[in-house]
C-alpha cells in the first residue's frame, strides 16, 4: 500500500511539473574592424548562464529559456558586450578590438602570456586578409589549456620568378603559351577594396592585362584567329620601344553557338560556408542558368566528405529544376575534390554531345585535396581526363583560405580557363557578358613565337607569362599542351625591347661569338621581328600556323598611339609597381593613372573606369613604393 501512494504522489508530482519554456537564439560574430569571423567567442546568456563557443565560422546556436534578458559576449583581445534580448531570434555581433587588452598580451613561441610592459597594436596579431607579412594572420585563442596564436590567413601563390631581358643574338627565339585567364586582377581588386595591397606572387601582370577587352580587327577567312601588332616607345624608358601583340578571336552571337552539355562541380565543403563562397557560387550560377537556352543542359555535381551528382542531365529550358537544386545546396564536411572531379567527368562523358561544348565549370576556393593533396596529383589526374574532349572552367571564390596555384593547374591542364568572382558583377561579367569566350572554345593549344632580329634588337623582355613559357622546339610540337581561345576573347602580349645601340644595365656584356653564322640577307634588313602562332581545331589534332612579319617602325610619341597600347601599358605599369620589379624603371602612378584615363575608350561596361579607381587607391596606400619606383631606373 505504501509503494502504492508514493508512486500516485511521484506520477501527480511530474503531470503538475512543466519544463521552463525556452527558445533558440542564433547569429554570426565578426570582428568590427574587417567583417572577420571569430570562432571560440563565449556567447553567455543571463542570468541563466547558458553559454556556447562560436565555431570556426564564428557562428553559435544558443538555446535560452525565455525568462533571459541579457546575452553578454566575450573573448580574448576584444571589448566585451552586452545585448539586451528582444524578440529577435537572430542576432549577429561585431565585436571591437580592445587595444588596452591586446597590450597586456604577448606571443611568445607557440604560447601566450600576460605581460603588461609589452606595447603591442591589434595588427600584430590580427593582420589583413592578403596582408604581405610574412607571419600568418592570428588570433588568439583558448582551448581550456591555455592561450595560442591561430593562424587564420592560408592563401597559396605559386612563386614567380619574373622575366629578364635576353639578348637577341643569343636567344632570337621567345616561345610561350597564350592565357586567357583574368583570375589575379579580380583577386588583386578584392585585396585593394579590402584595404590591403597583393602579395607580389598574387601579381600575375598578363592576367591583368588580359582581363579587360581590346579594339581588335576580327578576323578574315577561315582561321579563327587575327594577329594585330603595335611599336610605340615605351611609356616608363623612351629609349626602349614596347611590342603590342594582340590576338583576337573570332565573336560568334549567342544564339549560333553550339549545343551546350555543362557539368556544374561544385565544392560544399565547411570551408565554403561564408557569404563571399557558396551563397556568392550559387547566386553566380542562376545568372549562368538565365541565359541557357533550350537545347544546352546541365548537371550538377557536388562534393565534400564525398561526392553526389545533385541534378542528372538537365535542359536549360527547365530553368527552375536547376535553380531549386542550386538553392538546397549548404557546406559542411572536409574537402575530397578527387571524388568529385572523376564523377563530373563521368557525368560530361556519358551525356557528351558531338560537336558541342562539352566543359565542367568547378566552383570552389581551393581548399581541397586530391589523391595525396599535391598540385602533381592534380596535373596528373587533369591531364588525364582532358583526352576526353572535356573542357574545364575554374571558377575561384572568398578568401583566408584560398588557393590560387591549384586552381590555376586545374584550369591550365584541363584545356581552360580560370577567373576569381569576387563579387556579384564578376559573376555577370564572366558569364553572362563573356559567355561565348568564357565557355566555348573556337581555337585551342595556342602557340606563339617570337623571333628577333639581332640587327634590329639588341635584347627583349616579355612582359608575365612566366608560368607559360615553352622550350623552342615546343611550339612544333603538336603533343605539347597550350592555351584555348573562347569566342570573342582577345590576348594580348607585350614585349619591352632594347634597340641596337642603346646603352643598358640590364644588357650584360660577353665576348663576341667566333663561329655565329651572320645572315648576309638584305630581304629581312627592316624586319623587327616575325610573329608565328600555331593552333588546333576545338576538335582537332594537328596544329595550322600563322606568321606576320614587323618592320622596324615604331610611334615615338606615345599621344599618337592607340588606346589599346596605352591602356595595355598602363595596366603592365601598374603590375610592375605592385611587383616591385626590378624593371619598373621611370614607371609611377601618377603616370599609370594618367596613362588610362587618356585611354579609356567606350568603356561600355565601365571596367577601364573601375581601374583607375583601383590604381588611384594603390596608390595612396603604396605612398613607401614611390622611392621604390627609381630603383629599376636605367641610367
Amino acid at each position: 500500500m505504501k509503494t502504492l501512494l508514493t508512486s500516485i504522489v511521484i506520477s501527480l508530482f511530474f503531470l503538475g511539473y512543466q519544463a521552463a519554456p525556452t527558445r533558440q537564439i542564433t547569429g554570426t560574430v565578426v570582428s568590427a574592424a574587417g567583417g572577420t569571423a571569430l570562432p571560440d567567442v563565449v556567447v553567455k546568456s543571463l542570468p541563466s548562464k547558458t553559454s556556447v563557443l562560436t565555431n570556426a565560422k564564428g557562428k553559435y546556436s544558443l538555446n535560452v529559456p525565455n525568462t533571459d534578458t541579457h546575452l553578454l559576449i566575450s573573448s580574448i583581445g576584444f571589448k566585451t558586450q552586452n545585448i539586451k534580448l528582444g524578440k529577435q531570434n537572430v542576432i549577429d555581433i561585431k565585436l571591437e578590438e580592445d587595444i588596452n587588452a591586446l597590450r597586456e598580451i604577448a606571443v611568445v613561441g607557440y604560447g601566450v602570456h600576460a605581460k603588461k610592459s609589452i606595447t603591442a597594436s591589434s595588427s600584430r596579431f590580427m593582420g589583413a586578409p592578403g596582408s604581405q607579412s610574412s607571419a600568418p594572420r592570428m588570433r588568439v585563442q583558448n582551448d581550456g589549456a591555455g592561450y595560442y596564436p591561430r593562424p587564420q590567413n592560408t592563401e597559396n601563390y605559386a612563386h614567380i620568378t619574373e622575366n629578364a631581358f635576353k639578348k637577341a643574338g643569343d636567344n632570337p627565339l621567345s616561345t610561350f603559351s597564350i592565357d586567357v585567364d583574368a583570375a589575379s586582377y579580380s583577386n588583386i581588386r578584392r585585396f585593394i577594396n579590402t584595404g590591403n595591397l597583393p602579395s607580389k606572387d598574387a601579381v600575375r601582370i598578363e592576367e591583368m592585362i588580359n582581363y579587360f577587352d581590346y579594339d581588335y580587327e576580327q578576323p578574315k577567312g577561315e582561321d579563327p584567329v587575327n594577329i594585330v601588332t603595335e611599336i610605340g616607345a615605351a611609356p616608363w624608358n623612351p629609349q626602349h620601344r614596347l611590342v603590342h601583340i594582340g590576338l583576337q578571336a573570332k565573336t560568334i552571337p549567342n544564339q549560333h553557338l553550339p549545343a551546350s552539355n555543362l557539368v556544374f562541380l561544385i565544392d560544399v565543403s565547411g570551408s565554403m560556408e561564408d557569404s563571399n563562397k557558396l551563397p556568392l557560387l550559387v547566386s553566380s550560377l542562376r545568372l549562368l542558368t538565365d541565359n541557357l537556352r533550350e537545347q544546352d543542359k546541365v548537371a550538377i555535381v557536388v562534393y565534400a566528405g564525398n561526392s553526389g551528382l545533385v541534378l542528372p542531365s538537365t535542359s536549360g529550358e527547365n530553368k527552375q529544376a536547376i535553380k531549386d537544386a542550386l538553392n538546397k545546396l549548404s557546406a559542411g564536411g572536409s574537402t575530397a575534390g578527387g571524388a568529385g572531379i572523376k564523377l563530373a567527368y563521368k557525368v560530361a562523358a556519358d551525356n557528351f554531345i558531338k560537336g558541342g561544348n562539352n566543359r565542367i565549370i568547378l566552383a570552389t576556393d581551393g581548399d581541397f585535396n586530391v589523391g595525396a593533396s599535391s598540385d602533381a596529383d592534380m596535373q596528373t589526374l587533369i591531364e588525364e581526363k582532358r583526352k576526353s574532349g572535356v573542357f574545364l572552367t575554374v571558377l575561384g571564390f572568398g578568401m583566408g583560405n584560398y588557393k590560387d596555384s591549384k586552381m590555376e593547374v586545374l584550369a591550365n591542364k584541363g584545356n581552360g580557363n580560370y577567373a576569381y568572382i569576387d563579387n556579384i558583377n564578376e559573376a555577370r561579367k564572366v558569364l553572362i557578358n563573356e559567355f561565348g569566350g568564357t565557355l566555348f572554345t573556337v581555337a585551342k593549344d595556342v602557340k606563339l613565337q617570337i623571333e628577333f632580329n639581332p640587327k634590329k634588337v639588341q635584347a627583349y623582355r616579355l612582359i608575365g607569362y612566366e608560368n607559360r613559357l615553352l622550350n623552342n622546339e615546343d611550339f612544333n610540337d603538336d603533343q605539347k599542351d597550350a592555351g584555348e581561345m573562347g569566342a570573342g576573347h582577345t590576348v594580348t602580349a607585350l614585349y619591352e625591347i632594347i634597340p641596337v645601340g642603346v646603352e643598358s644595365k640590364f644588357i650584360k656584356k660577353t665576348d663576341d661569338l667566333k663561329y655565329q653564322k651572320n645572315s648576309s640577307s638584305s630581304n629581312y634588313a627592316n624586319e623587327m621581328l616575325t610573329v608565328k602562332l600555331r593552333y588546333k581545331e576545338p576538335d582537332g589534332n594537328k596544329s595550322k600556323l600563322l606568321q606576320q612579319a614587323i618592320l622596324d617602325k615604331y610611334q615615338d610619341k606615345l599621344s599618337k598611339t592607340s588606346d589599346n597600347f596605352r591602356f595595355s601599358a598602363s595596366v603592365a605599369m601598374l603590375g610592375m609597381l605592385l611587383r616591385q620589379s626590378e624593371f619598373v624603371q621611370e614607371s609611377s602612378f601618377e603616370q599609370t593613372i594618367a596613362l588610362a584615363q587618356g585611354a579609356k575608350g567606350v568603356d561600355k561596361e565601365g571596367y577601364r573606369a573601375e581601374y583607375i579607381k583601383l590604381a588611384k587607391s594603390a596608390q595612396l596606400m603604396a605612398k613607401d613604393l614611390r622611392n621604390f619606383a627609381r630603383v629599376g631606373s636605367d641610367k
